[in-house]
């Protein structure tokens, strides 16, 4: 570690490198993390992504950067031992972990509706409860005294940062006003030992703790907006997963339906209490009327790119729909390929077997024998080669390419904003194909020049995911000339396997039998890319289930379009009775074609 410092600053520097074992002892002596970063100016821990705060930490690499400038402007620089232990802490107890970060913002936004924008400061505020608890308690550390510090340039009439004092003045058996000031109501008083004892009830199962302290803090919120500029200072885990994965974060966890659980209501907290008519478990549901929520339910892409980004990873929309599609397709995805030997189709020598009198003269094999004794002796100095299958080398079908057309016109919704079943059920197939060792072209269209397409048949899933979140909601043209003019491509030199067509749509798929811009039959082009892809075609349409029967019955231009396509050309026509059903229709479409037996070159689908 280098930390360049102005002279004079020496020994400031000196002090918190030695303070820094300490700070990890306090934790356990067993501790192991690379030294801080520490910064003798503000400006240098800019450039180290630490702002507005005196220090931070950093999941990715497990850093603690500290602002040696701004701790001596809040009068902190004596307290490095407990600055130092309190970063550790988030790394050691809360959130410990990006994925435990994630997990605990998803709780506490479902208890802010309308202030989701403080959801990163709140869960900050109830780590730090947590940490400061037992490096006071336990350790002894005079985690009182930062704060007293912290409070001299802090307006005294803040009720959030007077409630938050006061919590602490119970936790530790202070007296009123010691930390807080003079401007604790009854009120604020009784949501202090509210969270005093929350904070006591849920150390050891913080995450489900998240929520409740979010619930208390809410109407103070409410009084003086989400802006929280009083307690800026303390936000040491802004940007704390800058760089993380997202993890499996597009989940709704089975106890994130408790979250809106007031913890005057919760008996851990409030114990005989909370009254006769509390739930029998914390955050159990005591009416009806709240949907109960369980694993395996997903957000919508918003909340879960809210969710990223307030805990700091700076991703575009865009970027942060490719992450949501690739996640949950992952669980649909055909297994990884496993080769397995072929059966042999030639001989190899096998090692050599003593030859003996009444053996075939002509299986003496003269050299290794000699080699043995120049005296050949049957039975002991004479061998011969015998012949045995060779296992040959492992192979599998080669799988046939995928080009698929997504539909984004104004019938769809939009994959960065709610889940579009178009876009995963086109992820978890294409994921799978590239899984399974095949080429994909990927396409997005709707209206007249509106179509986004990967570089041809590429073997990027980023690339392909790009296309598949991108939104277009126009009108409805299917992009004839994008599939006359791939399958133009591949009838020339360097076509080696067939590639199968894959539609996902609503009976808007029928422009594809329109006329093109040249004039030409959309049927015609069509029946070419058919033959010349050579591994069939299929349409997963939301249209109704006996949309085939209509099409007999009725004169519904686009259902009648459909039974042609299906009985002249061979297109497989899958019908969903909501678009929720293509993940299902995907799945299958996926184990079928690329599988452990996918459909060779040629094969029907």
């Amino acid at each position: 570690m280098t930390d360049a410092v102005a002279p004079g600053e020496d020994a400031l520097l000196d002090a918190w490198r030695a303070a820094w074992p300490r700070a990890l002892a306090a934790w356990s002596r067993y501790t192991r993390l690379h030294d801080p970063r520490l910064c003798a100016t503000t400006v240098e821990a800019a450039q180290e992504g630490l702002q507005g705060s005196f220090a931070m930490i950093r999941l990715l690499d497990q850093g603690v950067v500290i602002d040696l400038e701004a701790v001596q402007r809040h009068g902190l620089q004596d307290y490095a031992v407990e600055i130092l232990a309190h970063e550790i802490g988030h790394h050691v107890l809360a959130p410990a972990s990006a994925t435990d970060h994630y997990r605990l913002l998803a709780r506490m936004r479902r208890a802010l509706p309308t202030f989701e924008s403080a959801t990163a400061m709140v869960a900050n505020l109830y780590t730090d409860l947590l940490i400061n608890d037992r490096l006071q308690r336990q350790d002894g550390l005079r985690m009182a005294d930062v704060y007293r510090a912290l409070a001299r340039g802090t307006a005294s009439s803040d009720p959030l940062w007077t409630f938050y004092m006061r919590s602490y003045e119970h936790l530790w058996k202070r007296e009123r006003g010691e930390l807080a000031g003079a401007g604790v109501t009854e009120a604020i008083d009784t949501d202090a030992w509210l969270c005093a004892r929350l904070v006591r009830a849920y150390a050891g199962d913080w995450l489900r703790g998240g929520a409740r302290f979010a619930a208390l803090v809410l109407p103070y919120l409410v009084e003086q907006g989400a802006g929280l500029a009083s307690l800026r200072a303390l936000h040491d885990t802004a940007g704390a997963a800058a760089g993380c994965q997202p993890g499996a974060v597009h989940e709704i966890e089975e106890d994130e339906r408790d979250a809106d659980c007031h913890p005057s209501r919760d008996p851990l907290v409030m114990g005989a209490a909370a009254g006769p008519d509390a739930p029998d478990e914390p955050g159990e549901s005591d009416g009806a009327d709240r949907p109960r929520q369980g694993a395996g339910q997903a957000r919508e892409p918003f909340e879960y790119g809210e969710i990223l980004k307030a805990a700091g990873v700076a991703l575009d929309d865009h970027e942060i729909a490719m992450r949501y599609y690739r996640e949950r397709a992952l669980p649909h995805l055909v297994p990884f390929p496993a080769r397995r030997p072929a059966p042999s189709t030639e001989p190899r020598i096998a090692a050599p077997e003593p030859w003996d009198i009444g053996d075939p003269l002509e299986e003496i094999d003269w050299l290794h024998s000699l080699g043995i004794s120049p005296r050949p002796v049957p039975g002991l100095t004479m061998v011969r080669r015998a012949l045995e299958d060779d296992p040959g080398e492992a192979c599998r079908p080669e799988p046939v390419d995928l080009d698929v057309y997504v539909d984004s016109s104004g019938s769809m919704p939009d994959p960065q904003r709610q889940v579009s079943y178009p876009a995963l059920a086109g992820a978890i197939v294409a994921l799978s194909a590239l899984r399974a060792g095949a080429s994909v072209q990927a396409t997005l269209w709707s209206g007249k020049e509106q179509v986004l397409g990967t570089d041809g048949f590429v073997r990027d899933a980023d690339a392909v995911l790009r296309v598949l979140t991108g939104f277009f909601g126009g009108a409805t043209c299917f992009p004839i000339h994008r599939l006359r003019a791939t399958y133009e491509a591949r009838t020339g030199r360097g076509r080696r396997r067939g590639a199968h067509l894959l539609m996902i749509s609503d009976d808007g798929i029928t422009t594809m039998f329109d006329r093109d811009e040249r004039g030409a039959s959309g049927w015609d082009v069509a029946a070419r890319a058919l033959a010349t892809a050579g591994a069939g075609g299929t349409m997963a349409l939301d249209v109704p289930p006996e949309w085939d029967a209509l099409a007999r019955s009725s004169r519904i231009a686009p259902y009648r379009d459909l039974l042609r396509a299906r009985d002249e050309q061979g297109w497989e026509i899958h019908a969903v009775a909501d678009m929720a059903q293509l993940v299902a229709f995907a799945r299958a479409f996926s184990r079928r074609h690329y599988g452990a037996q996918p459909a060779q070159a040629g094969a029907r689908p």
